[in-house]
């Protein structure tokens, strides 16, 4: 019930004043039944934007982090994510991609649209990364098709760190469905699973006409921080 006052009456109306998103190939969103919506991920406020432009409620897989904050303001913010249609995951140990496979095709199984973003976490330079092969597994075992949604200008208006948004024109561009009736059956072969999930990239690269960057989004982040701190510790000292 307050998915939809946070829809239509409180967070909705604010977002699509502030942003004003421009909506593209909204009709290629089914209208009932299960499907993924998967899209590129540039900024923080994503995760509401596109449900407040969709006619659908849409369940999104979201970092446990935003459920688990200490006192009233972590409780405070659990309660708006999962008001708003989130689901906590939890992307640490070997377990963690089962989870979010466990929890996507229970949303699914409802006949509800499921969103997830398949680069796994937000992009740092506003370029597109490699994707992971969960929303592949997901597809094929729920026999539901996939969406592919770019958005475009999210990164300019919210960038990472960022709190209050800058006003930037957004656009939410939506692509048509991809069906991957064709592999039933064959979630277990990898390669099967690589090559639906390099098509589903390949479409949101299409929309977004993002760079695209052929490595997982964390480990370069990972490598980069790690940079970071080495030269931290060891600045190097100019020769004179």
């Amino acid at each position: 019930m307050f998915y939809y006052v946070l829809k239509y009456v409180l967070l909705g109306p604010l977002l699509k004043l502030a942003f004003r998103p421009r909506i593209e190939g909204l009709e290629h969103v089914p209208e009932s039944g299960a499907a993924i919506v998967a899209g590129n991920h540039l900024s923080f406020s994503d995760h509401f934007l596109m449900p407040a432009v969709l006619k659908r409620r849409i369940t999104f897989l979201a970092k446990a982090e935003y459920f688990t904050g200490p006192g009233l303001k972590g409780r405070l913010t659990a309660f708006f994510f999962r008001s708003a249609g989130q689901i906590p995951v939890d992307r640490s140990g070997k377990e963690a991609g089962q989870a979010a496979i466990r929890e996507g095709l229970g949303v699914l199984s409802k006949d509800e649209l499921l969103g997830i973003y398949p680069e796994g976490t937000r992009s740092h330079d506003g370029r597109l990364y490699k994707g992971k092969v969960g929303v592949a597994v997901m597809a094929l075992k729920a026999g539901v098709p996939v969406i592919p949604c770019a958005m475009i200008g999210t990164f300019e208006a919210q960038p990472p760190g960022k709190i209050v948004p800058n006003l930037h024109p957004v656009v939410i561009r939506f692509g048509r469905p991809l069906d991957f009736s064709r592999y039933a059956g064959m979630e277990n072969e990898k390669a099967i699973l690589r090559a639906i999930t390099d098509e589903i990239m390949y479409a949101i690269l299409t929309l977004s006409e993002q760079e695209y960057v052929d490595e997982y989004a964390a480990v370069v982040k990972a490598q980069q921080a790690a940079a970071t701190e080495k030269q931290r510790r060891f600045p190097r000292i100019p020769l004179s």
